[in-house]
């Protein structure tokens, strides 16, 4: 099978909504990457780090899913990375209650010797620092690397953020970041802007309006599904990412046709994150669930239309 390497947090979230709210629960990152890109046929590898207060239960929960831990960390004496939010009624904007670096203000990556050459590298939500860290461990160049950052580091980072832009295929931002990075409220004009800074593929994300897809001149649309119920959005632009790279490492195609599934392949596992609070709907998730709903897109988003002079 071919590799897939996941840098990102691993955490604990506590999450309050016009649903309910939380204690502290497993979260991060990392964490949603890792559990939808197990439902493609890929060897994963997920690099973090946590605290000596992240139990041993979660740690089993990614050894189940076959997603290799050998460069999870776990810092003696340390505390894991915390972050509690309040979502406002829209679910759409959100309130940050608490942050707490804790092990990943000094986090140092160690990418294992087996994923130096993996085939896809999905670089999570984290310093750039790090991400660029990462990179610079490789042996041997992999055939897509994919970014996903926020509008924090575009505030605090941006040289930094900068530089390792330069060095991606693929870059998810949401559509309130891809106007904030390039100064633009077009978002064709501001993924425009973005290839130029280095990446190929550009994927802006609108939440329950779906996302977008740029490549040069080529533009796709994937919508996202209507749903009954949405709990909490908490990991879904990271669930996207997580089925976005487990189908491109899965069929070794990087092509702008096969990006265009990706994202539908992504947008299907993000449906199902919302439906329950933290990653409750991801660890309970099987296969044929994720088929079904696959289905549902198709017919969604399938079309004939005959046109007239």
């Amino acid at each position: 099978m071919n590799k897939l390497l996941i840098v990102g947090s691993v955490a604990f979230d506590a999450i309050e909504s016009p649903f309910g709210k939380t204690g502290k629960i497993l979260g991060g990152a990392g964490m949603y990457i890792g559990f939808s890109a197990s439902f493609f046929k890929v060897q994963s590898a997920i690099v973090s780090v946590v605290g000596e207060d992240f139990p041993q239960e979660y740690i089993d929960l990614f050894t189940e899913r076959n997603i290799d831990i050998s460069a999870l960390e776990v810092v003696k004496g340390g505390k894991t990375f915390f972050w509690s939010g309040r979502y406002h009624n829209d679910l759409n904007s959100r309130d940050t209650l608490v942050t707490e670096l804790n092990t990943l203000a000094d986090f140092q990556p160690k990418v294992p010797e087996n994923f130096k050459d993996a085939n896809v590298i999905m670089l999570g939500n984290l310093h750039p620092m790090v991400q660029i860290s990462v990179l610079d461990q490789l042996t041997e160049k992999p055939k897509l690397v994919v970014l996903d950052t926020m509008n924090f580091w575009i505030d605090s980072a941006l040289t930094d953020l900068l530089e390792v832009i330069k060095r991606v295929d693929v870059i998810t931002v949401n559509d309130e970041e891809a106007r904030q990075l390039t100064c633009e409220y077009s978002l064709v004009k501001a993924a425009a802007k973005i290839q130029q800074m280095g990446p190929k593929y550009v994927v802006i994300k609108k939440g329950e309006h779906g996302a977008l897809l740029f490549h040069e001149k080529q533009v796709f649309f994937a919508p996202a599904l209507p749903l009954e119920e949405v709990f909490d959005p908490t990991g879904a632009g990271d669930t996207f990412a997580g089925g976005f790279a487990g189908y491109i490492t899965q069929s070794e195609n990087v092509s702008f046709d096969n990006l265009k599934n990706a994202i539908i392949y992504g947008s299907n596992m993000a449906s199902f994150c919302v439906e329950k609070f933290g990653p409750e709907r991801m660890i309970n998730l099987q296969k044929e669930e994720v088929l079904e709903r696959l289905q549902q897109f198709k017919a969604l988003t399938q079309f004939d239309i005959a046109l007239e002079n």
